[in-house]
Order: C-alpha cells, then structure tokens, then sequence
C-alpha cells in the first residue's frame, strides 16, 4: 500500500511537472535597434552616454490592443562603470516607449510570419509633488515637474523604503489599465506599485505594500550594503520585478523577483505574489514556489502574465546567453492557479510560504523552443524578461493565441564584438497547449488624443 501511494504521487507529480502539449512554436521574431528615442531629452548623464539613449526595453513589455504595445526600460544604463558608490546608475528619467510591433506572412524563410517593429513615442515618468533626490537631479524638459531617476541615492533618510516621496525608481513591469488610459508599473528600489497617466507619464496613484514585510529599513545606494544592513524586506535589485492584470481589469498581481530575505532572499524557493484589488487597494499575499526540479535549483522570476482571473504565467530564467558571453541553460513558462490558493500575508519563512504554494506545472521551454527554430543557446539573450499576449493569428488554417517574449539588453547594443540588439520573440498556442485552463484575453479602451 505504501508503495502504490508513491507511485500514485510520482505520477502526479510527473503529470504536473509536465508541458500539456508540445505544439507551442516559435512564428516570428524581429529587432528594434536605434541610437535615440522619442523622449527629446539632448543632455549626457554622469557616464558620458546620452540621456536619450535607446535600449533596455525588454524590461517590461505590455499589450495595449491591436499591434501596440509598451516597452520597459529599467533605471537605465548602468554598465559603464564611473561610480561604484550609486552601483554606477545615473539621473536616467525611467520611461516607457510606444511600439507597434506588426506581424506579417513571411515570404519565404523558416517562419511563417515577419515582425516588424517600430517606435512611436517615449513618455518620461515624472511626479507632480516633490522628490527626493541626491546631489544630481534629473534634467527633463518640463521645469515643474518632478521626473523620477534611476540613480540609486535618490532618497532621504529617517524613513524605510517604501517612502513614495523618493525619486529613485528601478521600473521592471508594465500593464495597461481596462480603460486604456493609465499604466500600472512595478519597481524594484521600494518596491513601489505605481499607476501612471499613459498619455503624460504623471504618477497618478501609489499602490502601498505592507511594510513590515516588503519594506528595507537600512537604506543605501549600495546594493550590496542594503543587502547586508537588512535582516528582512526585499533583496536589493530583487524587489517587484514583474506585473500582471487580470482580463477584467480589477487586480494587479505583483511578483517578488526573489524571495524576501526573511524567506530566504535570493537563491531561496519561495517567492510571493502580491495580490492588489486596483479599487481599494487592499493586498493579499500568495506564495510561489520557483524551484525547477529538472534543475534541482530555484531560479529567480522575471515576470508574470494573466491567463485569466485565477491563472498565470511566470517567466523562470538563469542568466545566460547573449549578453552574458555564455549559453543559455534556463528559459521558462511556467503555469500557476490562485483558485484554492492561500493568502500568506501573516506568514514568513521558506517553509511556512512553501505549504501554501499552489501546484505549477511548465507550459513553454523557450530555450528548447528556440532550439528547435534554429536559435542556438548562445543566441538565445541571457535577458528575456519581458512577456505580453497579442492578436490571435491564423498559422496552417488554425488561429491561433501569440505570446510576445522581450528582452533586457542592458543598453549595450554590442558586447564582446558580438550583436546584443533588443528583440522580440512570438509564439503561437491555443486552447489545447493550456490543459484545460481558460484563456480570456484583455480587451482595453481606446487612447484618444
């Protein structure tokens, strides 16, 4: 009897653990590589590169009807060392670029579509109160506002770190309102959940996450000083790396790029999803395991997508691939249901969170998928971070559900001689590759000028 009962737990365990269908496949992918963007912005930052420097805009990367979308840059360049003191991040405004991204039947090729990306506009996130900011302020072209900075010591003392009032902003995800008219955008110095006009990039409403849990007391522009002046809160360039909406358009779900450390911090198994009722503001907590048994290794989360009001997607990845100079090892889908799910809000620790933690079960192997296009490890960017769905397609007579796949390339264009450009990957899946999860897209108001 006891044998059976491990055998029957094996089985479902193997069942979960394994992709419902292996019919997702790779349809396009394109580039978007440009010296500027729209912002206008004409100064240099702290490092001698240009304030209006495109790049990095796979960070985040949000569907907003039809061919458009919205892409992500984080807190900006910050790979060209000058100041190890601020982790060598400059006054960057942090902003988000208006893209259509526009598939098209290729003619000839392995691929049955074409994509074609171009850039629309740049909008530059700003505050209409007043910021903290350290001993350079950001240079935007609006004298009255109050733009926000990728600079690390971008804050005032005496508070933690979840005081909004602090200019330093690391944005990592991006979603588009119901109604078409604001955008909700994570961050990872807080961590901050924020809402901001699309159209003009003013902060309009701040989500606020419970502190005693999220929030870092010890505050330094040092990374790694705030990771060893802390016994609890967000790992320092670990915090709110990804977001998602529901179809509905009432809840954010936040993602926790590591564990927090009095879970475990980074390396740690058990993440949390920060659940926000977009109305109240109210929050729950859910745990997430991102253990990969295959790997024997938990992997830190890069973002997380709705599949419909209770199901979700996460972006697992290592850091490998282009970009890194290295392979790729590690880029994965992975299913989540919050229907029975817990809420983990009075709990800490890795095994408190890891009890709570709803079953999971992989979806897409993008590395395995890519591979199989042609797209070797080595190719394969070290950075997919961003993930959005897009219009239905029709592949061989069948419509079909495209996933776009961004990625971060650091504002580094090149690397080590080699091409790192920022690109876009489309999958195409249906109902079948989901084993019987419900797939309700969002649907968004129109933007009017």
């Amino acid at each position: 009897m006891f044998v059976r009962t491990l055998g029957a737990v094996a089985l479902a365990c193997a069942a979960a653990l394994a992709p419902a269908h292996a019919t997702v496949t790779l349809i396009a992918r394109g580039t978007l590589d440009l010296p500027q963007d729209l912002s206008g912005l004409t100064n240099t930052l702290e490092n001698g590169q240009s304030a209006n420097l495109f790049g990095g805009i796979g960070s985040g990367l949000a569907w907003a009807g039809g061919t458009t979308f919205l892409a992500l840059g984080d807190r900006g360049p910050n790979a060209v060392a000058w100041n190890s003191a601020v982790d060598d991040t400059t006054s960057w405004i942090p902003r988000f670029h208006t893209l259509d991204l526009s598939l098209q039947p290729a003619v000839g090729g392995s691929l049955p579509y074409t994509l074609q990306a171009t850039l629309k506009a740049t909008t530059l996130l700003w505050s209409d109160s007043a910021l903290s900011y350290g001993p350079a302020t950001p240079l935007g072209p609006v004298s009255t506002r109050h733009y926000f900075s990728g600079r690390s010591d971008n804050f005032a003392a005496g508070t933690n770190s979840l005081d909004p009032s602090f200019a330093r902003l690391d944005p990592e995800g991006i979603r588009v309102s119901r109604n078409g008219k604001n955008v909700f955008i994570t961050d990872e110095y807080g961590p901050y959940v924020y809402e901001f006009n699309r159209k003009s990039g003013q902060r309009t409403q701040v989500y606020s996450l419970p502190a005693a849990t999220f929030a870092v007391s010890q505050l330094s522009s040092s990374g790694s000083a705030e990771i060893s002046g802390n016994t609890s809160g967000r790992v320092a360039n670990k915090g709110m790396e990804g977001l998602a909406i529901t179809p509905e358009g009432k809840h954010l779900v936040g993602f926790v790029q590591s564990p927090l450390i009095q879970d475990g911090g980074d390396g740690g198994r058990a993440n949390r999803l920060v659940w926000i009722d977009v109305s109240s503001g109210k929050v729950k907590q859910y745990a997430y395991d991102n253990y990969i048994p295959a790997k024997s290794k938990a992997y830190n989360s890069s973002e997380i997508l709705a599949l419909n009001s209770k199901a979700f997607l996460v972006l697992e990845r290592d850091g490998k691939g282009l970009g890194d100079g290295s392979s790729a090892s590690v880029k994965q889908l992975w299913k989540v249901d919050l229907t029975n799910a817990q809420d983990v809000s009075t709990l800490s620790g890795q095994d408190a969170l890891l009890a709570k933690a709803p079953a999971k079960s992989l979806f897409l192997d993008i590395r395995a998928t890519l591979n199989a296009a042609g797209v070797t490890d080595d190719q394969i960017p070290a950075k997919l971070e961003g993930i959005a769905f897009g219009q239905d397609v029709v592949v061989d007579g069948k419509t079909k559900h495209t996933l776009y796949v961004a990625n971060d390339n650091d504002f580094l264009p090149t690397v080590n001689g080699l091409a790192n450009p920022n690109q876009f990957f489309v999958f195409a899946f249906d109902a079948d590759d989901l084993g019987g999860t419900a797939f309700v897209p969002q649907h968004f108001g129109p933007l009017k000028p």
